[in-house]
C-alpha cells in the first residue's frame, strides 16, 4: 500500500503551479462539458431529426472545429495562449445558451459549426499553454494533468448530463453555458498577471533532442503522425454518434445508464493515468502510441460481441486504456518537436487532425449504421485498428531513423 501511495505522490511531483491552475480551470469547464455527449441523442429523440441527418448536422461541429483549430493556433502564436483560451470560453458560453432555443436544422447547423469555429480555437491554445508553462522532459505529465481535470469533470458531467435530459434536455446546455463562462473568470483571475504576449524565452531545460525542424510545413514526419491520429479520432468519435445511439437501441440502455458508462472511462482516467504516465516517462513515445491505438480502436470494435452493462463497461476499460497511452503521449511528442515560436501552430495542427476525424466520423459512422447495419460501424473499426496499427508501425521506423540520422550529424 505505501508503494503505492509512493508511486501516486511522485506522479503529481515536479509539476510547476501553472499547470496545476490550468488543470483547475479546466476542471471548471469539462464539469459542464455534456452537450457533444447527447446531441444525437437530443436531434433524434427530442426534435425528431433521423440518425443520418443528425450526423450530418453534427458534422457540421467537425468543420467549424478545422477553422477553430487553425484560428486557435495562429491566434496564439499572435496573442498569447491566456488571451484566446479566456475569448473563446466566453464565445462558447453563449453559444451554448443560444444553442437551446434552436430547432431548425438551419439555424442547428450554424450554432454548432459557430460553437466549433470559436470553443474549439480553445484547444491549441490551452496545449500550447501546458506546453509552456511545463518542463520539456515532464509535458507528458503536464498534458496527463490536464487529462485528469478534463475526465474529472467528464466523471461528473455525463452523468449529471444524463439525469437532466431525462427531465428537460435544455438544462443541458445551460450547464454547459454556465462552466464555460465560469472557467474563464477562473483563467482571467489565475492568469491576469500574464496576458502580454510576448516571446517566450524557455527557463526549463530543453528536451535532450532538439526539435527537429524549425517549419511545421516542412515536418512531413509530423503530418505522417497527424494521418494516423485522423483515423483514430475518426473511431474514438464514435462515442459522440453511434455509440450512444447503439446502446440505447440495439441494447436498450437508458440516457443515464449511457452517462455512467461515459463516467466509468472519466473514472478510470482520473485513478490511473498519472502514476501510468509516470511510469512510463522513459519508455520510447512511439512504441506507447503503437499500443494505445491498438487498444483504442480495438475496445470499439469489441462492441457488439455483448449486449449486458458490465460487457459494455470491459469494453470501455479497454479503450480507455488506449486513450490514456495514446493522447497525452502524442500532444508531449508533438509540443517537443515543435519551437517555443511556432508551438501554437504544432498544436493547431493536432487539433486539426482530430476536427476532420469529427467531420468524416459521424457521416461514416452514422451513414454505415442506417444504411449498412449498426454493427457494421464496428466491423470498420476492427479493420482499422489493424490498418492503423500497422501505420504506426511506419512511423516509428522512420521516426527512429530520423533520430539516427540526427545522432549522426556534425556538432559546431
Amino acid at each position: 500500500m505505501k508503494k503505492i501511495f509512493n508511486l501516486y505522490k511522485a506522479s503529481y511531483q515536479g509539476l510547476p503551479r501553472e499547470a496545476w491552475l490550468l488543470a483547475v480551470v479546466m476542471l471548471i469547464n469539462r464539469s459542464g462539458s455534456v452537450v457533444l455527449f447527447f446531441i444525437t441523442l437530443y436531434l433524434t429523440k427530442e426534435l425528431d431529426y433521423s440518425v443520418e441527418n443528425a450526423g450530418q448536422l453534427v458534422s457540421l461541429y467537425g468543420l467549424g472545429a478545422m477553422g477553430g483549430a487553425f484560428l486557435g493556433g495562429w491566434a496564439t502564436d499572435r496573442w498569447g495562449v491566456n488571451k484566446v483560451q479566456i475569448v473563446t470560453l466566453l464565445f462558447a458560453s453563449v453559444g451554448f445558451m443560444w444553442l437551446s432555443f434552436l430547432t431548425t436544422a438551419y439555424s442547428i447547423g450554424i450554432m454548432l459549426f459557430f460553437l466549433a469555429l470559436t470553443g474549439e480555437a480553445f484547444r491549441p491554445a490551452n496545449s500550447a499553454a501546458v506546453a509552456k508553462y511545463t518542463p520539456a522532459d515532464k509535458r507528458a505529465r503536464g498534458f496527463g494533468l490536464n487529462r485528469l481535470a478534463i475526465n474529472f469533470g467528464v466523471a461528473i458531467g455525463p452523468a449529471v448530463g444524463g439525469f437532466l435530459a431525462t427531465i428537460n434536455y435544455t438544462f443541458i446546455f445551460w450547464m454547459d453555458a454556465i462552466t464555460c463562462f465560469i472557467a474563464a473568470i477562473a483563467l482571467w483571475i489565475f492568469f491576469r498577471n500574464d496576458l502580454d504576449h510576448t516571446p517566450q524565452v524557455e527557463t526549463v531545460e530543453k528536451a535532450e533532442t532538439p526539435p527537429v525542424v524549425q517549419s511545421v510545413w516542412r515536418d512531413k514526419l509530423f503530418f505522417f503522425l497527424l494521418v494516423l491520429l485522423f483515423f483514430s479520432g475518426v473511431v474514438f468519435n464514435q462515442l459522440f454518434n453511434t455509440w450512444p445511439l447503439y446502446l440505447r437501441e440495439i441494447n436498450f440502455f437508458s440516457e443515464d445508464s449511457i452517462g455512467l458508462l461515459m463516467a466509468l472511462n472519466a473514472i478510470m482516467i482520473v485513478l490511473i493515468e498519472m502514476p501510468i504516465l509516470h511510469r512510463l516517462e522513459v519508455v520510447n513515445p512511439v512504441r506507447i502510441m503503437t499500443v494505445g491505438i491498438l487498444l483504442l480502436v480495438g475496445g470499439f470494435a469489441l462492441t457488439p460481441l455483448g449486449a449486458s452493462w458490465l460487457y459494455i463497461a470491459f469494453t470501455v476499460t479497454i479503450w480507455t486504456m488506449g486513450e490514456i497511452f495514446l493522447f497525452p503521449i502524442s500532444a508531449s511528442y508533438i509540443s517537443n518537436r515543435a519551437s517555443d515560436s511556432n508551438r501554437g501552430s504544432y498544436m493547431g495542427f493536432f487539433t486539426f487532425a482530430f476536427a476532420i476525424s469529427f467531420v468524416i466520423g459521424p457521416l461514416l459512422g452514422t451513414w454505415a449504421y442506417q444504411n449498412i447495419s449498426p454493427n457494421s460501424v464496428w466491423v470498420g473499426c476492427a479493420i482499422l485498428s489493424v490498418a492503423i496499427t500497422i501505420g504506426f508501425v511506419i512511423f516509428g521506423y522512420l521516426d527512429k531513423k530520423e533520430t539516427a540520422g540526427k545522432a549522426e550529424l556534425p556538432t559546431t
